[in-house]
């Protein structure tokens, strides 16, 4: 399964979670709920993934973390707020570009139709 097929997987799940638990539950509820789906569905769902930075050879680990990372290919980053900004999509990419991903999905479900809410990231474009 490539990661545009993998996306669709997390996304089909994302609604199913969202139309249980509605919009307005802090971003933890979502993870939790989301990472069973993924689990339970067959997926490997590693949660708040450690990303380290590679400088030179030097490896700079400054708690950067990937909410989920899906199968080791899709990294998710989850939010809950009343709507998504520039500095999300940037730390997607950020994420996405040091962690050699080629796909990231920005997922906000502080949203009234949760498709209103989900970004595709592609590592070198937003």
């Amino acid at each position: 399964m490539n990661e545009n097929e993998l996306s669709e997987k997390i996304i089909g799940l994302a609604i199913k979670v969202h139309s249980a638990l509605g919009p307005g539950l802090p971003e933890s509820a979502y993870e939790k709920a989301l990472v069973f789906e993924l689990s339970r569905n067959g997926y490997k769902a590693e949660v708040q993934k450690s990303i380290s930075i590679n400088y030179e050879g030097i490896i700079i680990d400054e708690g950067y973390r990937a909410d989920i990372v899906v199968n080791d290919s899709v990294l998710i980053e989850l939010q809950s707020v009343k709507q998504i900004e520039d500095i999300h999509l940037k730390q997607l990419l950020t994420y996405i570009r040091l962690s050699n991903k080629k796909l990231g999905l920005l997922i906000n479900f502080n949203e009234i139709l949760l498709k209103n809410g989900i970004r595709r990231v592609i590592n070198g474009t937003i």
